[in-house]
């Protein structure tokens, strides 16, 4: 835990009492704060209240005596309304933030110098944040994780000189930071995302450029066109990062990913990814290319750097190789929940025997026309099949499976019977899970357990 002292002796109220809102109260009574919290749920009031945090409601409270809420980042700040509790914060004229912002203000009053890699994006930031994480751990460094992943960031031990924390962030977490100050700042990619929450596109890229903007060093990938311009106004030390299939020679000032390496600016090769499972297709070589840029400036060398790439095991439902049987591999990438997610795994492999369905995103998976040649059988599952199977028709063939037990054996007997040499029966569903599933995680346990259960 990180005890919260920079609010000691004063009196915080506190809402949303989830994960990283009970961690939060914790970490500030820990600290010496004064804590008064709530939720709407009565479950998660009644859970705080067993950990002996005071609880109330907080339109009751007295926000004269109040020196800050601390919000959760699931609930909203603006859009698409403001919830009651920041209402009655601005109108007390109390700051509004989140336990990101905590954490930065306990770095800045314990160890302003403390490594601290923040990484956000709207693809692709778990997988690096685990990817830095893993390289740094492999080279014996002391490293903290957390953040939108997994372990909420005041549950980590606390910032030190020879501590790195390796944080993923959300949008919704930096518009709760307003001293956001890594050491080093990631900025993968902007597509549109989260509009519900943040009004606009413009709103959502101006978040995400927060977190490069207070950074010492700024990595941004320059592959779209909102981050492109963010990095144009960067005036600080920067790295940017592209992704191309392009042929070496081009001029560019930065990392580029390309043909499963990692270039510098000189056109040299500094990172090999042929080979390694977990780091398929364009957009793992651009993670591959951030995780580079972080370590290096962090103090490793390119040599550790490359034996922590060769090690690392991928994150469980993103393009994780599940098993193989003969020449048939499967890939259980239940995380993708849109067509822009399955177009990196659709984009990684040939021969594919693809399961798709679920509860559908606006757009379906009519921008994935394009990688339809590397389908050889489509599998739908779900609420989405009646839509898919029409945009499929007369371009890939396909199977009306309904439920996955049935979509698995059916891909797993066409590709092996497919004579391809090197078949893939992949689950990238496009699709939110709640037709037939609580979550992804639990849709790509269910397809690994399928599986493994093949015989």
């Amino acid at each position: 835990m990180t005890p919260v002292t920079t609010f000691a002796g004063r009196r915080v109220a506190l809402f949303g009492l989830g994960g990283s809102g009970l961690a939060t109260a914790l970490a500030l009574k820990a600290g010496g704060a004064e804590v008064l919290a709530w939720d709407d749920s009565p479950e998660s009031v009644a859970r705080a209240a067993a950990k002996d945090v005071t609880t109330g409601d907080l339109r009751g409270a007295d926000w004269s005596g109040i020196a800050a809420l601390v919000l959760s980042p699931g609930v909203p700040l603006t859009h698409p309304a403001p919830h009651w509790s920041v209402g009655l914060a601005k109108e007390a004229v109390v700051e509004i933030i989140g336990d990101v912002e905590l954490f930065c203000r306990e770095r800045t009053h314990l160890s302003p110098q403390a490594p601290f890699i923040a990484i956000t994006g709207t693809n692709g930031k778990s997988t690096t944040t685990a990817l830095i994480a893993h390289i740094l751990v492999q080279a014996g460094r002391d490293v903290q994780m957390g953040g939108n992943i997994g372990t909420a960031i005041l549950s980590l031990e606390p910032p030190s000189e020879d501590r790195v924390h390796v944080i993923e962030l959300s949008s919704f977490q930096i518009d709760l930071t307003p001293s956001l100050n890594p050491s080093v700042g990631l900025l993968l990619n902007i597509t549109p995302d989260h509009l519900d929450r943040h009004g606009a596109m413009e709103s959502y890229a101006a978040i995400k450029e927060r977190l490069v903007a207070g950074a010492s060093l700024a990595v941004v990938g320059v592959d779209d066109a909102p981050s492109r311009a963010i990095a144009e106004r960067r005036t600080g030390p920067l790295v940017r990062v592209r992704v191309t299939a392009s042929a070496a020679g081009v001029p560019f000032d930065g990392l580029t990913a390309r043909d499963a390496a990692v270039f510098d600016a000189g056109g040299a090769q500094v990172a090999d990814l042929s080979g390694i499972g977990s780091l398929r297709g364009p957009h793992n070589w651009q993670n591959a290319a951030f995780a580079l840029a972080a370590a290096r400036a962090v103090g490793l060398s390119d040599e550790a750097i490359q034996a922590g790439l060769r090690s690392f095991p991928g994150l469980p439902h993103r393009m994780e190789e599940v098993g193989k049987r003969g020449p048939v591999l499967f890939v259980n990438d239940s995380k993708a929940t849109n067509a822009d997610s399955t177009e990196k795994a659709l984009g990684a492999f040939r021969d594919i025997h693809w399961i798709l369905g679920g509860k559908a995103k606006d757009g379906g998976i009519f921008p994935l026309v394009p990688l339809f040649d590397r389908v050889a059988h489509a599998y739908l599952i779900g609420a989405a099949s009646d839509a898919f199977a029409a945009t499929l028709e007369g371009m890939v063939p396909y199977t009306r499976c309904e439920i996955l037990e049935a979509a698995v054996p059916a891909a797993a007997e066409n590709a092996a019977a497919s004579g391809a040499p090197e078949p893939v029966v992949l689950l990238s569903p496009a699709c939110a899970s709640y037709d037939q599933f609580p979550n992804f995680e639990v849709r790509g346990d269910r397809f690994r357990d399928l599986v493994r259960g093949l015989g």
